[in-house]
């Protein structure tokens, strides 16, 4: 458990963002949470991390002098996307993800997918049609866009793609479940 430094609520570290300084004195995320120095948490919130810059909450935080910058909120919403997105890659790479309205139907008939995603751009005739045929334990998220999901696929046009069961899939529900959390969505 830790302690936000803008709700003063004790949280469990998967719940907070943890922050470190720089040599420079500038306030970094810790996503890893495995940069050196004392550390300081932010509830997992887009608003709670802005709150922190604004208030100079950071400076109460590691009892110092110290630079948030302003974008710092979102900078933290693009390495959470980026982690992500990342494990999807993965995913990708190890033959358990597929993309393609034909290639997910698929894949939801043959075996159980753990994740689901619809690009943000993605229609909701083609989401809907898709979802039914997803079991009740499948992460069905929304929360990249189409040009993420190209990066993650390395192929044009990606709107929906889905995860089989597996060590990837499980991973890759925590860190969206973190991105959605974090922007708000869940």
């Amino acid at each position: 458990m830790r302690m936000c430094i803008v709700t003063r609520q004790s949280l469990p570290e998967d719940e907070l963002v943890r922050f470190a300084l720089s040599p420079e004195g500038e306030v970094v995320p810790d996503l890893a949470r495995k940069l050196p120095g004392r550390g300081t948490w932010v509830s997992l919130s887009r608003g709670q991390v802005a709150e922190a810059v604004k208030k100079q909450a950071f400076r109460r935080g590691f009892e110092s002098e110290c630079r948030a910058p302003e974008d710092l909120a979102d900078r933290v919403g693009t390495q959470l996307r980026q982690q992500a997105l990342s494990h999807l890659m993965l995913a990708r790479k190890a033959g358990e993800a597929v993309s393609g309205a034909t290639k997910v139907e698929q894949a939801l008939t043959k075996g159980p997918v753990k994740v689901l995603l619809h690009a943000v751009e993605a229609s909701e005739d083609g989401c809907r049609k898709i979802n039914r045929a997803a079991q009740p334990e499948t992460l069905i998220s929304a929360a990249f866009t189409s040009a993420e999901m190209d990066l993650a696929f390395g192929r044009a046009n990606v709107i929906h793609a889905a995860v089989a069961a597996g060590g990837l899939a499980s991973r890759l529900r925590y860190h969206i479940g973190r991105v959605e959390r974090y922007e708000g969505k869940q």
